[in-house]
């Protein structure tokens, strides 16, 4: 995610549709070494990191880090994690290089492998998906983030439980994770497109369909991207016959 993000607060207890994250757990900094970085576009990258002592994750879910200078000036930020759940011990986090950010500039320009900064979490259940229904997956730039989490579990897993994505890019080349994407996903580029493929805005015409043919029991739909763009795919859901009590935001920006 972006250097700033906002999510739906998580219930104090576990509330039908919510995934309850122990608060005890959650508070722990623990010490994460940086293993690993994979450019993904030209201004986002994913940074693989060794937490050995981390208790799990549901796809969807964030965590904060800290980042800690010599002089002890601290900079925390809450990013989602990347990775799908496993007992790898590691955790993965794709950053947009945000300008003047100091948190993802420090990544994008100073990080090499062997560095450490500091980790606590799983955060929010509300956001989180267990792969136990179906789920419509809408998002937009770096909001694809916790949505791949959700794709990788579901194909670790080999659930048979039906998923599908939408994300919006402003080209092929802003495409994150673009190689290892499947037929779970429609890309809509708003910029340039490749030939035959038409350009624009997320619309009516990409989210219809997928509502007008529902699986068993409806979709849970997550959203996540801009405060703009959530906004926006939320009135397209709505306006294809998404009950608001289904509909997952996450924001940033």
């Amino acid at each position: 995610m972006t250097d700033t993000m906002t999510t739906n607060p998580t219930a104090p207890f576990a509330a039908p549709g919510r995934i309850a994250v122990s608060e005890q757990v959650a508070a722990e900094w623990q010490v994460a070494t940086l293993t690993e970085i994979r450019r993904e576009t030209p201004h986002a990258a994913t940074f693989r990191l060794a937490v050995p002592g981390w208790a799990g994750h549901l796809p969807g879910q964030h965590l904060m880090l800290r980042l800690t200078a010599a002089d002890g000036y601290v900079a925390q930020r809450h990013y989602s994690i990347a990775s799908a759940p496993d007992d790898s011990g590691h955790l993965e986090l794709t950053l947009d290089h945000v300008p003047d950010g100091e948190v993802s500039g420090w990544f994008h320009t100073v990080a090499r492998p062997g560095d450490t900064v500091e980790v606590r979490g799983p955060l929010s259940g509300f956001f989180a998906w267990p792969g136990d229904r179906p789920a419509l997956l809408i998002g937009a730039g770096s909001g694809i983030v916790p949505l791949m989490s959700m794709v990788r579990h579901h194909r670790r897993r080999r659930l048979g439980t039906p998923l599908r994505m939408l994300v919006s890019a402003r080209s092929p080349e802003e495409l994150i994770y673009a190689a290892e994407l499947g037929p779970e996903t429609t890309p809509v580029f708003t910029r340039s497109a490749p030939q035959g493929v038409p350009v624009g805005r997320m619309a009516d015409a990409h989210v219809a369909p997928l509502l007008a043919e529902q699986p068993p029991g409806g979709w849970e739909a997550y959203v996540c991207g801009s405060n703009a763009f959530a906004e926006h795919a939320s009135r397209l859901l709505v306006a294809a016959g998404q009950p608001v009590d289904r509909i997952r935001i996450e924001r940033f920006g």
